[in-house]
C-alpha cells in the first residue's frame, strides 16, 4: 500500500492520493511492512518517530516523491526580531514551542567532550547556515573573528541566549551584521531529531530522497546513548539513501549505541572509573543484552550528501556492525571548531565490525574517518580523501594544536583492518595508533603519524595501557582483550608521494614532536620509515626460538613490537621507505605533481606520476599473501569469509597478472572522472 503525505494539503486526510496526510508522522503511525510512504515536496517541521518496523522481506519505505524536495527539519522560522542597536537584534521565544526539550537550556555534554566553552544544543541559522554561539551579550555586540573556524569571516555572525524566567521565554540576541533578520531566512533549532525512532528494534526502514537538517542533537560518545538527526536506534536493516543531511548540531546520522541507563556517560557523571573502563563495560553489557548480527546492524548508507555537522557526519558504536557506507559525499564536518573532543570526524565509528566503507568522497573535515577500537573486518576501499587537515590560511599553530586531523585515523584496534585503493591526499594521511592493518594499492600523499604512540590513557606517572577487545570470527562475541603492541602492519603496492610541507604543518610538527606529546607526533614526512625500528617476521620469530615456557628467560618478547611486511611500494619526491624494505622503488630524480580539480562534470585527478612509474611493476595481492592479523588470528577477507584477490582497480577495472602499484590499473584509468 502507498500512503501519501502532502504538507500543502488544505487539511489532513486519510493518507490516500486524493486525501493525503499533512504530516509524515501521521503516515508513520499507519505504515506497516510492505508499505511505502510517498511524501510530496514541501517543508516538514516535525520529528518523525517511526512506530512500526518492516521485515527483511517487507520493508517500510519513506520516499520523497521528488528527490531532494521533501525537507524534514528540526527548526522553526523566527520573524519577530527587534533591533536593539546597530546590527544587534533580539527575539523572545515562548518556551512552549520546545515541549520537554529546550535546546537553549540544554548544554552540550558527555564523555570525551572538551567543555572549553559553554555550548547549547540549540542553534540559530541564517539562510540555513548556523551562526556562532558566544557566552555574553558583549560578545554579540563586539564579535571577534575566530582563529579556529574554517570560515572565519562568518564567525562574526554571533548569538547569545538567556532565560526570561518570569515570562517563560528563551531570549536570543544575535549579530546579523548587515542583514535584516526579518527579511532573511532565520530559523532556530527546536527538535533534537528529525527521523529517529523513540523505541529500539524498529528495523527494516528505508529513507530515500529527503533533505534533513537543523536538529539539536546531543554529543554522541561511545559510552552514551548515541543519537543523531537520523538513525535506526539500535535495530537492523535500515537503508538511508539519496538524502542530503546537514547542519546537525552534533551528528547527522547515528548508527550508534542504545541507552544503558546505569552506564550512560558514566565517566562524566560518576567519575571514579576511567572512560576506557566504562567503554569496556558498555561493550560487555551490550554483548549479554542482545548485541549480535541477528538483531543489530547490517544498515546501508548510500549516495547521501552529508555536510556541515558539528561533530560527525556519521557516528556509531556497536550499532553499525556489518553495515555498508558507500558512494556518499561527506564534507565540511566540524569546521566551526566550536565543539572539541575525541569523537569528531566525517565518519567516527567504534566497533565497525565487518563494516565496508567504499567509494566515498570525504574532504574538508577536521578528520576524514576515525575507526576507534574493534576495527575488525573493517574495509576502507576506493575512497577519495583530501583537505582533511588544517586550511591553508592557518598561521597560529598554538591555537590549532588540538584541531589538526588527517584522512584516516585507526586507533587501538587489533584488526584485521583493510585499507585499499584509496586516494589519501591530505597533509596527514594516516594516524596509526593501532596494529593489524593492511594497506594495499593506495595513493598516499600525506604522512603517517602516531606510529608507536597514542595507545595509553595518558596517566603521567603510572602505566595506563588501553586494553581493547577483539571478537570471534565475523561475529560480536568477545574473544579476548589485549593492549596494543604496535606493528603487525602490511604495506603492499602503495605509492607514497611527499607533498610540499606547509609552514604551519612544519611548525606544528616541531611543537608536537618536541613537547613529549604521547598522542600525536605530527610527523609531516611521507613514507613507511616510522616503522624503521620494527622487526621483520624472521627477526621477530627468532626471539621465540627454543623453550619459551615457565622457567625460561622470556624477557620482553611478548610485549615488543610486532613485525612489519612490505612489498611493491613506490616512493617519490623524497618519500622515505622502511629501512628494511628490500624491493622499494625510490625515485629521487623526478618530481611528481598531483592535484585534484573540481569541474562542472565532477572531480578529476591530475598527475604526471605515470611518466615515472615503471609499467607492470607489481604482483597481484590476495588474502593468502596478507596472512592474518596477529591478535584475533583472522584473515583479511570479505565479511562472508571468502578470500579477496586484489585484481580490480579503483574503478573496478581488471588487473592482469602484473599491474601498477597504486589505485589505478594504468595511466588512462587515472584520468577518469572520480566522482
Amino acid at each position: 500500500m502507498t500512503i501519501y503525505v502532502d504538507a500543502s494539503a488544505l487539511h489532513t486526510g486519510t493518507g490516500t492520493k486524493e486525501a493525503p496526510f499533512k504530516t509524515i508522522q501521521e503516515a508513520a503511525c499507519e505504515a506497516r511492512p510492505g508499505d511505502t510512504v510517498l511524501v510530496a515536496p514541501g517543508i516538514y517541521r516535525e520529528a518523525v518517530d517511526p512506530i512500526h518496523a518492516g521485515t527483511a522481506d517487507l520493508r517500510i519505505t519513506y520516499r520523497s516523491a521528488q528527490p531532494g524536495q521533501a525537507h524534514i527539519t528540526g527548526s522553526e522560522p523566527v520573524k519577530i526580531w527587534v533591533n536593539i542597536e546597530g546590527s544587534i537584534w533580539k527575539a523572545a521565544i515562548p518556551n512552549g514551542i520546545f515541549g520537554d526539550y529546550n535546546p537553549f537550556t540544554t548544554l552540550i555534554s558527555g564523555d570525551w567532550f572538551i567543555a572549553s566553552m559553554i555550548a547549547h544544543t540549540g542553534d540559530v541559522f541564517l539562510n540555513e547556515k548556523s551562526m556562532y554561539e558566544v557566552t555574553s551579550l558583549d560578545d554579540v555586540k563586539s564579535p571577534v573573528k575566530s582563529d579556529l573556524s574554517w570560515d572565519p569571516d562568518f564567525s562574526l555572525y554571533t548569538w547569545y541566549t538567556e532565560q526570561d524566567v518570569p515570562n517563560d521565554q528563551t531570549i536570543l540576541y544575535a549579530n546579523f551584521q548587515d542583514k535584516d533578520p526579518n527579511q532573511e531566512n532565520v530559523e532556530i533549532s527546536v527538535r533534537r531529531n528529525c527521523f529517529y525512532p523513540s523505541r529500539e528494534g524498529i528495523g527494516y526502514i528505508t529513507l530515500s530522497g529527503f533533505k534533513i537538517s537543523q536538529a539539536a542533537t546531543q554529543w554522541a560518545p561511545p559510552t552514551a546513548y548515541q543519537e543523531g538527526m537520523v538513525g535506526p536506534h539500535w535495530s537492523k536493516g535500515w537503508i538511508i539513501e539519496d538524502c542530503e543531511i546537514y547542519e546537525a548540531k552534533c551528528s547527522g546520522i547515528s548508527l550508534g549505541k542504545y541507552l544503558q541507563p546505569e552506564n550512560d556517560n558514566k565517566w562524566l557523571k560518576w567519575k571514579y572509573k576511567d572512560g576506557t573502563q566504562t567503554e569496556r563495560d558498555c561493550i560487555c553489557q551490550a554483548s549479554y543484552e542482545g548485541w549480535d548480527r541477528e538483531h543489530i546492524g547490517s544498515h546501508i548508507i548510500r549516495r547521501c550528501n552529508i555536510h556541515h555537522c558539528g561533530q560527525t557526519g556519521i557516528v556509531g558504536h556497536l550499532g553499525g556492525i556489518f553495515s555498508i557506507i558507500e558512494d556518499n559525499h561527506i564534507h565540511h564536518i566540524n569546521n566551526k571548531q566550536n565543539l572539541a573532543g575525541a569523537e569528531i570526524g566525517g565518519i567516527k565509528m567504534h566497533a565497525a565490525i565487518d563494516v565496508i566503507i567504499r567509494r566515498n568522497h570525504i574532504h574538508n573535515c577536521t578528520r576524514g574517518i576515525w575507526l576507534d577500537w574493534q576495527a575488525q573486518g573493517t574495509r576502507v576501499t576506493g575512497n577519495v580523501f583530501h583537505h582533511n587537515c588544517l586550511p591553508f590560511d592557518f598561521t597560529d599553530c598554538e591555537k590549532v594544536y588540538n584541531c589538526v586531523g588527517e584522512d584516516l585515523f585507526i586507533e587501538v584496534s587489533h584488526g584485521p583492518t583493510l585499507v585499499d585503493h584509496n586516494l589519501l591526499l591530505s597533509d596527514r594521511a594516516l594516524k596509526l595508533a593501532t596494529q593489524g592493518v593492511a594497506l594495499v594499492h593506495n595513493l598516499i600523499c600525506g604522512s603517517l603519524v602516531s606510529v608507536g604512540i597514542g595507545t595509553d590513557n595518558g596517566a603521567p606517572v603510572l602505566p595506563s595501557p588501553r586494553y581493547t577487545p577483539y571478537h570471534v570470527h565475523h561475529g560480536t562475541q568477545i574473544a579476548g582483550f589485549m593492549t596494543i603492541l604496535h606493528g603487525d602492519m602490511k604495506f603492499y603496492n602503495n605509492i607514497f608521494i611527499q607533498k610540499e610541507i606547509r609552514p604551519c604543518m612544519k611548525e606544528l610538527s616541531d611543537l608536537m614532536g618536541n613537547d613529549g606529546n604521547m598522542w600525536d607526533d605530527c610527523n609531516v614526512l611521507t613514507g613507511t620509515f616510522p616503522y624503521d625500528e620494527y622487526p621483520t617476521l624472521s627477526e621477530w620469530k627468532k626471539n621465540f626460538e627454543g623453550y619459551c615456557g615457565m622457567g625460561s628467560d622470556v624477557g620482553d618478547l611478548y610485549y615488543e613490537h610486532l613485525p612489519v611486511w612490505t612489498s611493491g611500494n613506490c616512493y617519490f619526491n623524497g618519500a622515505r621507505p622502511w629501512k628494511k624494505e628490500s624491493d622499494a622503488l625510490v625515485n629521487t630524480k623526478d618530481t611528481v605533481n598531483i592535484s585534484l580539480e573540481d569541474t562542472e562534470d565532477g572531480w578529476y585527478l591530475h598527475t604526471n606520476l605515470y611518466d615515472f612509474l615503471p609499467e607492470k611493476s607489481a604482483g597481484i595481492i590476495s588474502t593468502e599473501i596478507l596472512g592474518m592479523a596477529f591478535e584475533p588470528e583472522q584473515k583479511y577477507e570479505n565479511p562472508d569469509g571468502s578470500a579477496i584477490i586484489f585484481n580490480h582497480d579503483f574503478f573496478g577495472d581488471h588487473r592482469g597478472i602484473h599491474t601498477y602499484p597504486g589505485p589505478f590499473e594504468n595511466k588512462k584509468s587515472s584520468t577518469k572522472l572520480l566522482f
